[in-house]
């Protein structure tokens, strides 16, 4: 069900979001190292993501209002732990 990187700011994400989204498929991957030198990033080799989620929250709402859902779960973590996350949203049954 999932794959997790394993930093402190990984394991938050990933926390929050099955906390408040119930995926029955979540993916995180570090894409930190590929932004080394560019904005935002701060040195921890946690501050660019990429996120695959499926959850039957997702039905219904348009990509848009899924990832309104995604970043209200990670909240204050796009205040400064989290330069960038990259969402991928999906219900069940849309791959």
């Amino acid at each position: 069900m999932t794959d997790v990187p394993t930093g402190p700011v990984a394991t938050e994400l990933i926390r929050r979001i099955t906390e408040h989204l119930a995926p029955s498929r979540l993916s995180l991957h570090n894409d930190s190292d590929q932004h080394l030198g560019h904005a935002g990033h701060d040195g921890s080799g946690e501050s660019h993501f990429s996120l695959v989620v499926e959850s039957a929250a997702f039905t219904g709402l348009n990509r848009v209002e899924r990832q309104r859902l995604v970043f209200r779960a990670v909240g204050d973590l796009m205040d400064g732990k989290v330069h960038a996350l990259q969402v991928r949203a999906v219900a069940p049954g849309e791959g």
